[in-house]
């Protein structure tokens, strides 16, 4: 931060804005030296679905700019449904949900094929395995056809092999096996190549992901033996092929994830581990080596038991990873983590709860344009309700050392700003109580009351004037 000022005169500091801000709005100094108003990292949870809901996942459509939610309505004897949020920083809102199942929906996941700008969600009815193209326009989404993926098919998952341009969708067979079939889709429609089985013995559960360092798949699941296993396959046109299976963890594990972080090129694997998940949740990194895959050390994230529903997203802006998952010693409140791969190890900080009511179908998606993660999931302190929230990381939060004042007009992102410091009075204020000590919020608003961390903004001396803390 450059001052222009005489500060020891004036009691001003003067600064480069990043973003907008008006008269009388609380400032912080963030850590490039610029100076901007308090962001909320997380939003208000907002319904999409007003009945009970599961089985729920979503993608990020980057065509039409909006998340799309894919799940059970059991409010609507279970139908399959879709739903489109638009986001506006940590603003969320929802159009009208769509029914793509007219029938009970099982083992739902989306994906967003970026060739084609469709959204896939594949899916089990009648334990079948099915999949299906919906087209977001506006705040709608619109589907093709079902297309039958040939087989019996439980515990789906789904990814877009960005450089095959296909979708791939991994799942047990009718014998349990764990199978992956490659999808093509044209139009509303997709077709599917022949499924080839990655392991002749029962599994249960799959989840993939995509690395794009080595133009692989990645397969996590759980073996026979409830082991934690991983598998990378290769796309070539229609069909996939696979390494050799690797054991990550030979404990108990269960509630897997995985996600590609780009920047470290390696994958990461979450899950809980142990009869009731009672040696707690944890990550442990992946490095694929041709059609192999090797790990580094588990490490745990979170001691507690029964921390279930451990999900995994990339985040490009931090280049680190968001964990997000239920926290059993917190009412099961949706909580997110972030993690940092460096080597073949992860670190976590950083916790923040997005929404406190019991959560679980926690899914994560990264929204590259508002650079945000939204969530979704069923919100069992509101009828569990389908509900979503949007997490900042990078938003610029208030600490107990960045308020430096009140800006004195008006400005626009990039302007140079004049700020009410220490000792001056800002006469930019409303509603204040002359007389009463206030407290910069985490909203950057102003109340009498502290909030956490407690950061005092000053001693209102009329209604609309402030006397800087000295």
């Amino acid at each position: 931060m450059r001052s222009i000022g005489n500060v020891a005169k004036d009691a001003k500091i003067r600064a480069v804005a990043y973003g907008a801000l008006s008269n009388g709005d609380t400032v912080i100094v963030k850590s490039d030296g610029t100076v901007g108003t308090v962001e909320s990292q997380v939003g208000s949870p907002v319904v999409f679905e007003s009945a009970s809901t599961s089985i729920i996942s979503s993608t990020y459509d980057s065509s039409a700019q909006k998340v799309v939610v894919a799940y059970r309505d059991v409010g609507n004897s279970n139908y399959g449904t879709a739903v489109v949020g638009t986001i506006s920083g940590t603003t969320l809102s929802f159009g009208t949900p769509v029914v793509f199942e007219s029938a009970t929906a099982s083992n739902i996941a989306i994906s967003y094929d970026s060739n084609a700008q469709k959204n896939v969600i594949s899916y089990n009815q009648s334990i079948f395995g099915y999949a299906i193209v919906g087209t977001v326009s506006g705040t709608s989404i619109s589907f093709g056809t079902r297309v039958g993926m040939g087989t019996q098919a439980q515990d789906i998952s789904n990814v877009y092999d960005a450089n095959a341009q296909k979708i791939v969708v991994a799942y047990k067979n009718s014998s349990n096996y764990g199978t992956a079939i490659v999808g093509t889709v044209s139009g509303t429609s997709i077709s599917f190549g022949t499924a080839n089985v990655f392991q002749s013995t029962a599994i249960y559960e799959t989840h993939i992901a995509f690395d794009s360092g080595s133009n692989k798949v990645v397969i996590a699941y759980t073996d026979n033996s409830q082991q934690g296993r991983a598998i990378v396959g290769t796309v070539s046109g229609t069909s996939i092929s696979y390494g050799s299976s690797v054991v990550f963890d030979s404990g108990e594990t269960a509630f897997v994830d995985i996600a590609y972080d780009v920047n470290a090129a390696k994958s990461v694997i979450v899950y809980m581990l142990g009869p009731g998940g009672n040696q707690g949740a944890n990550a442990i990194v992946g490095t694929v080596s041709g059609t192999s895959i090797s790990f580094g050390t588990k490490v745990v994230y979170d001691s507690g038991s029964g921390n279930e529903n451990n999900t995994i997203v990339y985040y490009p802006p931090s280049q680190k990873v968001i964990v997000v998952y239920w926290d059993n010693s917190n009412g099961d409140a949706a909580t997110a983590l972030t993690g940092t791969v460096s080597g073949t190890s992860i670190s976590f900080a950083d916790s923040i709860v997005l929404e406190s009511g019991a959560s679980s179908y926690i899914s994560p998606t990264y929204d590259s344009d508002n650079e945000v993660v939204f969530v979704a999931l069923r919100d069992g302190g509101n009828s569990n309700y389908g509900t979503g929230v949007v997490y900042n990381p990078s938003a610029s939060v208030l600490t107990s050392d960045n308020f430096i004042g009140f800006s004195d007009s008006g400005y626009l992102s990039g302007q140079n700003v004049g700020v009410d410091s220490t000792c001056s009075v800002n006469r930019e204020q409303t509603g204040l109580t002359a007389g009463e000590k206030y407290y910069v919020q985490n909203d950057g608003s102003l109340s009498t009351t502290p909030d956490t961390p407690s950061v005092e903004a000053g001693t209102a001396i009329s209604s609309t004037e402030i006397l800087v803390k000295g």
